[in-house]
């Protein structure tokens, strides 16, 4: 199995084995598997999913953002050699020799400091290069230790051209929940992981039980594992499956509605 090695710059902080069905989490409270002691790491900053033979890092709306090879991402399949930037630490995810890479196709401790570094910035602009940046922060000594203010730039909203044509997903509960949740990310995960996007409770419900991918052509929903297997319109998933509007989704507990909206074309 892959392995992550925490870093600070070249220094070797500790070596972490990935296993298959276990989610991962990384942030700096004590009660994620890897803690990273940095005040710009947020408390719960990221994870790592095995979604079959695959892993995919997940940020977790962290304030810094989280970054794969200098590039800032929302979620991410990760691959033998990736250089995951979190805070000032890395963490490199490699595989073993001669091992199959599956990389195809509150408190004062809960402030997390925003990072006004040079190579923060460098990787936010490369990110983004067309985005302008404001990162003046100054320590507002009125404040407790560890909190700052930003000075944030009115950021246009994208452009109406640039909207079109993308469709939005959102997941309804009909059962086991209340409210919607927005696909908005590349891979939502649903299971019993407390990180989850969402969370079905369930003795043989696994941590990742299902994800659904946002794909060019559409929202595909993938059976991971475990002994509840999802349904689609009553008829059982077994593999990647697309998902039309207003399809009825059940794993485990839980029941809930797709539906699909494309942006409005406007001349």
């Amino acid at each position: 199995m892959p392995t992550l090695t925490l870093k600070l710059k070249t220094k070797s902080l500790g070596e972490y084995p990935l296993q298959k069905g276990i989610s991962l989490t990384i942030g700096r409270r004590q009660t994620n598997h890897i803690v990273i002691d940095d005040p710009a790491v947020s408390g719960h900053h990221a994870k790592i999913d095995c979604l079959g033979e695959r892993f995919v890092l997940i940020d977790l709306q962290s304030k810094n953002g989280s970054f794969v090879n200098e590039q800032l991402i929302n979620s991410h399949w990760l691959k033998h050699g990736d250089v995951i930037s979190l805070g000032g630490h890395s963490l490199v995810f490699k595989y073993q020799k001669n091992e199959q890479a599956g990389d195809k196709e509150s408190d004062e401790f809960d402030e997390t400091l925003a990072m006004n570094t040079t190579a923060h910035r460098r990787m936010m602009i490369r990110s983004n290069p067309t985005k302008s940046i404001n990162v003046v922060r100054f320590w507002d000594k009125s404040q407790n230790r560890g909190m700052v203010r930003d000075i944030v730039p009115d950021v246009p909203e994208p452009s109406a051209e640039s909207k079109k044509g993308k469709p939005t997903g959102t997941l309804i509960y009909l059962a086991g929940g209340t409210g919607q949740f927005k696909l908005t990310r590349e891979i939502t995960t649903i299971g019993k992981h407390p990180t989850s996007d969402i969370v079905v409770k369930g003795l043989l419900m696994d941590p990742t039980a299902v994800t659904i991918c946002k794909r060019p052509d559409g929202f595909y929903l993938d059976y991971i594992g475990g002994l509840p297997k999802p349904k689609v319109n009553d008829k059982t998933v077994k593999k990647s499956t697309i998902l039309n509007d207003l399809d009825i989704i059940e794993i485990g507990s839980a029941r809930l509605q797709f539906s699909i909206e494309s942006s409005p074309n406007k001349s």
